[in-house]
């Protein structure tokens, strides 16, 4: 059997049938083609291993090869021959994928131990993808992307728990994915040709909600004019997945206990007892042994449910996944969006890797889609993201009428406060402190360019008049935002003014700062 497949390209025939003689007698199966047209020919045609091509040939060269042959799937492993006048493109060459070049003239020792290696990398290259497609099958469940251990866990709970039919009890934080972990457990069960049948027991009023589970007969109450079948009937021969199951109130834990011990179910309104073949799968948010202490939940329910149980980690305990799930949203969203984003900027991931998503991963999802919808690049940058990400990790600023909830020392006084007043002084304050430097104040703010651009022309800040302006606003003590020196002093100034008004003595010179020529006050 061949030790593999090899084309020899040359222009010249002598070189190529030197080359197939030596490669032959090692066991190669080699072909030959005079040119790089013939030799992409030859590689549609049938798939080689290594390509031996000269750098220098009318038409198709050997750079051309390269970028040809590098982005096929397995990429083929092309060696280029070369003069030693033409070592700058053979440098070049490597950098577009070649695996490696040789220079004439070619000794055979040399050919024989460069194409060697270049089949040992072969070899190392299966054996990866197949220990990597291995791994996916144990460990990638559908809709799941993870590496971190805390979810390798999972992985492996979800292996050895789905070929039974024992009751699961997934705990974990809303928008951990515990409806997915319980749709893969019963995508690898004996039950996966049945139905999936999902309930979330706070979607349901309290009413109606044992109806939804056990069904009803017809005339059970007003309105039920037919017979219908409840989920745990539905379900039979299947899975059924009660998110918050917590949300139950303590009768029907009893009757959802009953139906998990004895396997059957009675109607609303029936008599008869219905045998149901259900694997239970619950789901909670939160600790249902602190709920069984303030006698919100049923004890025995609980042990019933607890057979085996699977903890799902919040996002931020796995904040190394964060990559990797922003890969994987970016290509489920990226047709739906119509925006061909590539990924994400270092600062951006930066930025998501260090925010603490109470969401967990729903929350992460929602805020890649929107990313992807404001982004002007072929990247997600930082000021793509919501303003919550970008300043979380913003340390809190020293102030002394802070509160200890007061994050950046902004006291919101009892009258309000006006907003844009507020983001424009905030504005301002970037721009002297990077000197007028546009760019820079940007990157203070975690804005684009573009977007602090145009609200320095909204607010007409402007280097001469940001300390003018800001007094202008600050002054106004019926509306009760008068603060700071230059308040105080202007409403005292207004106070003096008044006073001389409405003097009933005889006249007097005029204050000083009604004189003409004078500067008015700014009141």
């Amino acid at each position: 059997m061949p030790r593999g497949r090899v084309l020899v390209v040359d222009d010249e025939g002598s070189q190529r049938d030197i080359l197939r003689t030596i490669l032959s007698a090692e066991g190669y199966a080699v072909e030959t083609a005079p040119g790089g047209q013939e030799a992409v020919r030859r590689c549609q045609e049938k798939a080689f291993d290594v390509v031996l091509t000269d750098l220098r040939m009318p038409g198709t060269d050997g750079l051309s090869l390269v970028e040809r042959l590098t982005r096929d799937d397995p990429p083929t492993l092309v060696v280029l021959m070369t003069a030693y006048g033409s070592m700058d493109s053979a440098e070049q060459a490597l950098k577009r994928g070649a695996f490696d070049y040789l220079t004439k003239p070619i000794e055979r020792e040399e050919v024989l131990l460069t194409v060697r290696r270049a089949f040992e990398r072969i070899q190392l290259s299966q054996e990866n993808r197949l220990l990597r497609q291995q791994l996916e099958k144990r460990f990638r469940v559908e809709g799941i992307v993870g590496s971190h251990f805390r979810v390798q866990e999972v992985f492996e709970k979800i292996q050895k728990v789905s070929g039974s039919n024992s009751t699961v009890l997934l705990i974990g934080e809303s928008g951990t994915g515990k409806e997915l972990v319980a749709r893969a457990i019963h995508r690898h069960s004996p039950r996966r040709e049945r139905p999936f049948v999902a309930l979330s027991c706070a979607a349901i009023p309290e009413t109606l909600i044992e109806s939804e589970l056990f069904g009803y007969e017809k005339g059970a109450f007003t309105g039920a004019s037919f017979r219908r079948l409840g989920l745990f009937e539905a379900a039979d021969k299947s899975t059924l997945f009660l998110d918050e199951i917590s949300e139950l109130n303590i009768n029907l834990q009893a009757k959802v206990l009953r139906a998990l011990q004895e396997r059957e179910v009675r109607r609303v309104g029936g008599r008869e007892d219905i045998k149901v073949d259900v694997r239970i799968i619950a789901a909670s948010n939160k600790n249902l042994e602190d709920e069984i202490e303030r006698g919100a939940f049923r004890e025995d329910l609980f042990y019933r449910l607890n057979v085996v149980s699977i903890v799902i980690p919040p996002l931020r305990e796995r904040s190394t996944d964060i990559p990797q799930l922003a890969e994987y949203f970016i290509k489920k969203h990226g047709e739906s969006t119509g925006k061909p984003i590539r990924g994400v900027t270092n600062e951006a991931m930066r930025l998501l890797m260090s925010y603490h998503w109470p969401g967990n991963v729903r929350q992460l999802e929602a805020v890649l889609e929107r990313a992807m919808l404001l982004s002007d690049g072929p990247e997600i940058e930082h000021y793509d993201l919501p303003i919550e990400v970008r300043f979380f990790d913003l340390p809190a600023q020293p102030h002394p009428s802070s509160t200890s909830g007061n994050r950046f020392g902004v006291e919101i006084p009892e009258g309000g406060i006006s907003f844009e007043e507020l983001e424009r002084d905030l504005i301002a304050q970037a721009m002297e402190k990077s000197d007028w430097v546009i760019t820079k104040a940007a990157r203070l703010l975690g804005l684009s360019y573009r977007t602090l651009q145009y609200r320095l022309e909204k607010f007409q800040v402007r280097r001469g008049n940001v300390r003018g302006r800001v007094d202008r606003e600050g002054v106004g003590a019926e509306r009760g935002d008068v603060s700071g020196e230059r308040g105080q002093e202007a409403s005292q100034e207004d106070e003096q003014t008044q006073t001389q008004k409405t003097t009933k003595a005889d006249p007097a010179p005029a204050p000083e700062e009604m004189r003409p020529g004078t500067k008015r006050s700014n009141v």
